[in-house]
């Protein structure tokens, strides 16, 4: 491994993904220290339904973030995964290069948020450039996708998103944010399309976009979080965790049935939840604060403050 890379993944290079400035309050970059949290939530839940297995020394799990703008996460699950598969797999390169050509994948959202998060997994904008660590794809995405894609529109708006079509009928070169994962009526079919057949994830993390301009018509913007998590689901992984807003426990603007759905569907394993935004996000104002949910399709711990979260009132 060269000596760039070998400098990134022993962690001493100045973390970059720190500095960033958030896009705005509907698309929020995770905070490194944030990620890490939710992935060391992961792996306890891992760790308490497999007797105690390390989730970072399995080498066949596969992990998705779908919604990916500086690439944190599947940065962080990388080292950990290069930390703990050592034994397995001694060889550095071989290990690296297995990791993320097998185990690791993600959407951008954004054709700059996809630069930056191959930039941040292979070290380089081209997963397959001379610079990159991964040294088994073909391609200049790697296994983080993106194309431009347009909104399906029915007269005024997006079936998919609700996006206004007076906002984001735009033409080519300019962004769309229509975002592939949502953009769908078949998710499976799609990830196919994306990178081949049968893959099932394990894992699927990441902090989707919160919201659409316009998207309810008019001048207010519409949630589009909650569609992420539902596309999520019907992957049926192992694992869902993903950031969103709390104000999704309060109900209304087209977020009762999500709320009743993610309550009471026998899916919610733990529920963490951040009431002032910036305790996460600095710098960011996000109403009634945001949280994040370890979700598994077949155990369903009810605790005790998810009662007090459903019913405290958001501002």
């Amino acid at each position: 491994m060269n000596g760039q890379a070998g400098f990134t993944l022993r962690g001493r290079n100045p973390d970059v993904l720190t500095c960033i400035a958030n896009l705005s309050n509907d698309e929020v970059f995770t905070p490194p220290e944030f990620a890490n949290r939710m992935l060391d939530t992961l792996a306890e839940a891992w760790a308490a339904s497999h007797n105690g297995a390390n989730l970072w020394a399995d080498s066949s799990v596969r992990f998705l973030d779908p919604c990916t703008k500086s690439g944190i996460f599947l940065r962080e699950i990388t080292s950990r995964l290069t930390k703990g598969l050592t034994e397995e797999m001694p060889n550095l390169d071989e290990r690296v290069n297995h990791i993320l050509t097998q185990q690791v994948f993600g959407i951008g959202i954004t054709h700059l948020t996809s630069l930056l998060a191959r930039r941040s997994v292979y070290c380089s904008k081209h997963a397959n450039g001379e610079h990159s660590i991964a040294k088994g794809f073909d391609s200049d995405g790697g296994n983080i996708w993106f194309e431009r894609l347009e909104h399906t529109w029915a007269e005024t708006k997006c079936i998919y998103c609700g996006a206004p079509r007076t906002i984001f009928d735009r033409e080519e070169g300019l962004e769309t944010h229509a975002y592939a994962f949502i953009h769908t009526d078949n998710i499976m079919a799609r990830l196919a399309e994306l990178f081949g057949d049968n893959m099932q994830f394990d894992v699927v993390i990441g902090n989707p976009p919160y919201q659409m301009t316009g998207g309810a018509g008019g001048s207010s913007d519409s949630s589009i979080y909650h569609l992420f998590v539902e596309q999520a689901q019907r992957l049926d992984p192992r694992y869902l965790t993903m950031v969103v807003p709390s104000r999704w426990l309060a109900g209304g603007r087209g977020l009762d049935n999500f709320r009743t759905s993610m309550l009471s569907g026998g899916h919610l394993r733990n529920l963490v939840d951040f009431p002032a935004s910036k305790e996460t996000f600095p710098g960011v104002e996000i109403k009634g604060g945001i949280c994040y949910c370890p979700a598994n399709s077949y155990h369903y711990i009810k605790l005790p403050h998810i009662e007090y979260m459903a019913n405290r009132r958001m501002t």
